[in-house]
């Protein structure tokens, strides 16, 4: 199986071989120059036992190289996070059926010597090449699961995992055919072909590389690759990001916020995605990318994504969040269990999705899980429930509320975590905000973790203000502790709320 992307993705190393298609701090490597780093990295793969692998890599051009590699191979690729446990990495890939663990250089075999099985496409490459354990110990370990599960699809491409915030990570795989649908969404829509930079701050393993990553590659752009080891320095963000003459950028709010007092002008689209974008982050946007049209877009990792949403200067001072937007071209939307066409006017429903980009299902042992978020509509269609609530506001416009599972009861009210949280992040001095439930004999208790834009510029006293003039009293956090240092996060940028507190 040769994917659209590897076809297109050859074709742009021929006809324009000395063209830059990735660039780091320290180094420019051009179509040609991948195209060959991939297909050694096909060579040595086509000499090791057939069957998925996972690459456990940090993002680096031999890294990159190394996907296109096994997706040139045929290879379902697992990509899961590099900093994963020893004991959940080695359940993934079991669950997976991965008959490899694969590094691209020996600096990441060493995150997990007893994991990784070879190092492909590096100075000591080729099979065997890593420091794994013995067979019993290997991830791909039949000790875990006694019958790993075998890829859904004939045709599995990626296989992502979820963040893993509110629990142990999912593997989604995605057809070829679905990447192949995104991509060529994704290419129209933001223009990523010749002569584009596109910056990816995200990890590999985190499904806004669809579009950073592996779109702009098939579409002939050049992707920025953002450093790991200093993703969360300022300056180096910021500097990388104006020498790389950045013309499309797409990323969490946490991004915006490492961006400096810089001013971008050859930026033409600016996305913000994956979690609500506070005031302060939204209202510096026009002002930064002056010349950039300013997109709100929302998806799962399950459906990829799913709306979009326009907006303008004035709409990003607006308080509250952004909708959503309208739905991508081929994307149905339902809400609640009937599945109705429009969600009630009332506090939130359901949001279920219906792409051509989604997964058909979890790769899991356990069938219950693997349908428990997919039903079928009266259509015959498969959605997905995404368990987030949606409302419908003036004009019918679609706002995302909160999730199911961030909802629970104080003193025998309803109350959303989610929304708190929001309301924290109205306030201009607040940067980060999480809520955290506490059960203290029969009452639940809600603390909040809040980071300030400055030593002094909050107290308890003030946001407990701010959260009395907008929230009911049983939302009202019972304690509010005001940290210093940025909230611990999953590989995939969101809060890792296991680690708060």
């Amino acid at each position: 199986m040769t994917t659209q992307l590897i076809r297109d993705f050859i074709a742009h190393a021929r006809k324009r071989p000395s063209v830059p298609a990735l660039r780091t701090r320290t180094e420019t490597v051009g179509y040609a120059e991948l195209a060959a780093l991939s297909g050694r990295a096909q060579k040595e793969l086509d000499a090791l036992p057939p069957g998925p692998v996972a690459v456990l890599a940090r993002k680096s051009p031999q890294a990159v190289a190394l996907v296109l590699g096994c997706l040139s191979a045929g290879r379902p690729v697992l990509l899961p996070p590099i900093d994963l446990g020893t004991v959940a990495l080695g359940e993934l890939c079991a669950r997976a059926g991965c008959v490899q663990v694969l590094a691209a250089t020996p600096e990441d075999a060493a995150e997990h010597p007893e994991a990784v099985t070879a190092v492909i496409g590096g100075p000591n490459g080729g099979p065997g090449g890593g420091t794994g354990g013995g067979p019993g110990n290997r991830p791909g370990s039949r000790a875990v699961f006694p019958e790993p599960v075998a890829v859904g699809d004939a045709d599995t491409a990626f296989m992502l995992t979820t963040s893993g915030s509110t629990g142990a990570p999912k593997i989604v795989p995605l057809s070829a055919g679905a990447v192949t649908r995104f991509t060529d969404w994704a290419g129209d829509a933001f223009g990523l072909g010749p002569g584009e930079v596109v910056f990816n701050y995200a990890p590999l393993n985190f499904d806004l590389c669809l579009l950073d990553v592996w779109a702009t590659l098939r579409s002939g752009g050049c992707v920025a690759l953002v450093d790991p080891a200093l993703a969360a320095n300022p300056r180096y963000v910021s500097g990388f990001f104006a020498s790389s003459g950045v013309t499309v950028v797409q990323g969490v709010p946490m991004l915006y916020q490492l961006l400096e007092e810089d001013v971008f002008p050859g930026v033409r689209h600016v996305i913000v995605t994956g979690d609500h974008a506070p005031v302060p982050v939204r209202a510096a946007l026009p002002r930064r990318f002056p010349n950039a049209r300013l997109h709100n877009v929302y998806g799962c990792t399950e459906t990829n994504d799913s709306f979009w949403h326009e907006f303008d200067a004035a709409e990003a001072v607006q308080p509250g969040p952004l909708p959503i937007g309208e739905p991508l071209p081929g994307v149905i939307a339902a809400f609640g269990p009937d599945l109705a066409p429009f969600p009630p006017d009332d506090g939130g429903s359901e949001l279920l999705v219906r792409t051509p980009f989604q997964t058909a299902g979890y790769v899991t042992p356990d069938p219950a899980a693997a349908t428990g978020r997919f039903v079928t509509g009266p259509d015959g269609s498969r959605y997905f429930r995404t368990g987030d609530l949606v409302r419908r506001g003036a004009g019918g416009r679609l706002f995302l509320v909160g999730r199911d599972d961030f909802q629970l009861k104080v003193r025998g009210i309803r109350v959303n975590l989610e929304q708190i949280e929001r309301v924290l992040l109205e306030h201009d001095d607040v940067v980060e905000a999480a809520v955290v439930p506490a059960v203290d004999g029969a009452e639940t208790r809600l603390t909040a973790f809040v980071r300030g834009s400055g030593p002094g510029r909050l107290s308890g006293l003030r946001l407990r203000t701010h959260c009395a003039m907008r929230l009911p009293r049983a939302a009202i956090p019972s304690s509010i502790r005001l940290v210093e240092q940025p909230f611990p996060r999953t590989s995939t940028g969101k809060v890792d709320r296991k680690r708060i507190g």
